[in-house]
């Protein structure tokens, strides 16, 4: 059962059928070609050393697989933005309470749930795992960032962990949480606020990549938006009644883009103009700019909000305009990624054959931003990239068709072997949350700290 995966590439490949020697030169070309051909013969053998409790995590997924493979498919089909995630919504808490998990929609957030799970024994030292699924989509172009990827990976690890605690005899808790609005909503900070992570004790998800990157780097990122006014008049009979709010708006534009000189090579600033005048002939009266501020720690953020201000500012005082500009409450904290939990996704992973990055380049090339930042403030948490056999960049028409493909699938639910077996490490280890917890005090924001 937990080879068909391994069979479905086999009868793709007719070379494979070959006689012997020819066989061996065409297994090396389906394994560089296919990752998850190599990976999914790895975990044939590991699966013979592994303990009962790993053994029917993996083999649990790997039940599933065709009911996961819909289940993303479906999520794929019905692309839904931040905050309006109802077909995910259902389809994802459908699956799961059918699955024996107890379901809280609507859990605190209209689209947002709540699953958990046990052992029949619990008490106060019993690990509490936090799993996070996502499943909004982007404006125009759908799942661009696979997060129907990402939702079928937090059940598959979900399913994983809830069968070693109810019939491999590990001790522990779980609970899903449904995350809206990772796409700019910042749900998972409105889920941190009304106190839906309370009860965890670590936190883990994952993103498809181009890389396997345990310890990702995610910059914070907090949005800027800005309104200049002015005074209408007619562009040619009267111009210099009025004053040109779109001035200031392209002012302020250049500004920041003069300002790219001296910035830090970490930082990034990006922005658009959202609202630009009415008609020609009439003298812009407002404009609309919105802004990201990007930095990998919270104080160069700070700073770097601060230099933006003042391009903002000078633009309205050189036009005549006002201005008026507010920063986004739910500015994304940079991710910390908790190394003891990393290693042990490492160490499974390995097992599983996956092989992680190791060029330093990639390792330190900073990536976007993630409300689950905001989450491994509070909490020892991970948030891994993993390679769906892509060099095309997240948030474009190539990621969003590759996120559909079956190899995309195939490689998600090694990875999520690789992070069920994790937090069966962890249940079944207890002091390991003081030792990650510690570990966080070290590192977290003084301004996050519970």
């Amino acid at each position: 059962m937990v080879l068909h995966v391994c069979f479905r590439y086999l009868a793709r490949s007719p070379r494979l059928f070959l006689p012997t020697s020819t066989r061996s030169r065409s297994v090396v070309f389906q394994e560089e070609k296919y990752p998850v051909f190599r990976q999914q013969r790895y975990l044939s053998s590991s699966l013979r050393k592994m303990t009962d409790s790993k053994k029917l995590a993996c083999e649990a997924i790997e039940r599933e697989n065709s009911a996961l493979r819909a289940l993303s498919l479906d999520i794929w089909d019905h692309p839904e933005l931040c905050f309006n995630e109802k077909h995910a919504h259902a389809a994802v808490t459908d699956f799961l309470e059918q699955r024996g998990f107890q379901v809280e929609r609507h859990f605190k957030l209209d689209t947002a749930f709540r699953a958990t799970a046990s052992s029949k024994d619990t008490d106060a030292d019993t690990p509490t795992i936090g799993v996070m699924c996502e499943y909004d989509a982007l404006p125009g172009i759908g799942h661009a960032c696979g997060h129907n990827l990402i939702a079928i990976m937090g059940v598959s690890i979900a399913l994983g962990i809830k069968e070693a605690l109810e019939q491999g005899g590990v001790k522990g808790k779980l609970v899903v949480l449904g995350c809206p609005a990772e796409e700019g909503g910042g749900g998972k900070i409105d889920l941190i606020n009304a106190g839906a992570y309370d009860d965890m004790d670590c936190a883990i998800m994952g993103h498809p990549s181009q890389f396997n990157l345990s310890r990702p780097v995610y910059v914070g990122m907090c949005p800027m938006s800005i309104t200049y006014k002015g005074k209408a008049s007619h562009a040619s009979s009267f111009p210099w009644d009025g004053v040109n709010a779109l001035d200031a708006a392209v002012l302020c534009y250049q500004n920041v883009s003069c300002m790219r000189q001296h910035m830090r090579p970490t930082w990034r600033v990006h922005g658009v103009i959202t609202h630009g005048g009415e008609k020609p002939n009439i003298i812009p009266q407002r404009s609309e700019l919105l802004y990201y501020t990007r930095a990998p720690t919270v104080e160069e953020l700070e700073e770097l909000k601060s230099k933006v201000k003042d391009c903002v500012e000078g633009a309205a005082k050189a036009t005549g305009c006002s201005v008026e500009y507010k920063f986004g409450a739910n500015a994304y904290a940079p991710l910390l990624s908790n190394d003891i939990l990393a290693t042990l996704y490492e160490k499974n992973g390995q097992n599983l054959g996956i092989e992680f990055e190791n060029d330093p380049t990639r390792l330190s090339k900073q990536g976007g931003s993630t409300d689950m930042g905001n989450v491994s403030q509070i909490l020892p948490s991970i948030h891994p990239k993993y390679s769906i056999n892509t060099m095309v960049a997240a948030h474009t028409t190539d990621f969003r068709d590759k996120a559909r493909t079956e190899e995309s699938h195939d490689l998600t639910l090694i990875h999520s072997k690789a992070m069920a077996l994790a937090a069966i490490d962890v249940c079944n280890d207890p002091p390991l949350v003081a030792q990650m917890q510690a570990e966080l005090k070290q590192r977290q924001h003084p301004s996050a700290r519970r």
